[in-house]
């Protein structure tokens, strides 16, 4: 397990404050294409005020000299200020699959919406990640599994902690099986379909959803991925990476189990076996890892006693 001190103390929160002036995060957000509304449980903005709204939120962060931002989520923990996120949020290497480094100025926002902040602004204070995600390479599969993260965070500009000023949280499910109804959300800044891409949810703007029934990806010999990556049918893009997939999920609460989390996509045909893009019956699928006891359980406990 690798833990690693994003902002310690005032003056390097207010720092990442100023950081994140509107410019920067506008910057974040794709212009409208003008499409006209479509969606479909592969992709679909929610519009209930519940609270998965406020407990999800966008992640913003500066990775490899780069803004970006990802999707993270309220999770109940000891410390009421923890999230959950893919690994890839919190560290990363360049593009040749090097250097890797931990991200900078990370900053969440729960309840994102249009550019506001209902809830206040939360700094990351540490990051949490297993050591074996820092030797990913950025080129092989055998990372997939530990590609999940925890940010524990400072309180807001109002002195409280994210789970207070929320007033609700996710829980965390340890090696429940893949196979169930799930919910993935998250905040994408592109979507697979041509006929989405450009709409509010599908800019980073609004929170979109995807639900069906999970499927694991088998892998394939070019990419022979471990066992227990698993996702629905979802066209949401870059930016959903972090996002919970929600297992028990409420629709009226808004309240359901974590059980993963989104970091990659691959295409699955109706039998759940890897295809190419464009054959009959080949659909985009939100892919991550399984949460466990041997991975996550540790790092989710390291995060919520910090």
């Amino acid at each position: 397990m690798a833990t690693h001190a994003q902002a310690v103390n005032a003056a390097e929160r207010q720092a990442v404050l100023d950081y994140w002036t509107s410019e920067r995060l506008a910057a974040l957000n794709e212009p409208l294409s003008g499409n006209p509304a479509t969606s479909g449980p592969d992709g679909a903005p929610w519009t209930r005020s519940n609270a998965v709204a406020s407990t999800v939120g966008r992640l913003f962060f500066t990775s490899q000299g780069e803004d970006s931002s990802c999707t993270a989520t309220v999770v109940d923990s000891a410390n009421r200020s923890t999230v959950v996120t893919a690994g890839h949020c919190v560290h990363s290497t360049d593009l040749l699959g090097e250097n890797g480094e931990w991200a900078t100025n990370v900053m969440f926002v729960p309840g994102y919406r249009e550019g506001r902040a209902p809830y206040g602004t939360f700094v990351g204070r540490i990051g949490v990640a297993d050591s074996t995600w820092l030797r990913n390479n950025g080129q092989d599969p055998k990372f997939d599994s530990y590609d999940q993260a925890f940010v524990v965070l400072h309180k807001n500009e109002r002195g409280q902690r994210v789970q207070d000023a929320v007033g609700a949280a996710q829980s965390v499910g340890f090696d429940l099986p893949g196979a169930q109804l799930v919910f993935q959300f998250g905040y994408p800044r592109a979507a697979s379909d041509p006929a989405r891409d450009g709409l509010p949810e599908f800019t980073g703007r609004r929170l979109a959803y995807c639900t069906g029934q999970a499927s694991e990806d088998p892998g394939s010999t070019d990419w022979p991925t471990p066992k227990g990556q698993w996702g629905a049918a979802c066209v949401m893009g870059g930016g959903s990476s972090g996002g919970p997939r929600m297992a028990r999920f409420d629709v009226v609460s808004g309240l359901g189990t974590v059980v993963g989390v989104n970091t990659w996509s691959d295409f699955l045909d109706n039998t759940g076996t890897v295809c190419e893009r464009g054959d009959e019956a080949c659909t985009r699928h939100l892919i991550g890892p399984q949460f466990t006891s041997a991975i996550t359980r540790p790092l989710y406990d390291r995060a919520q006693r910090a």
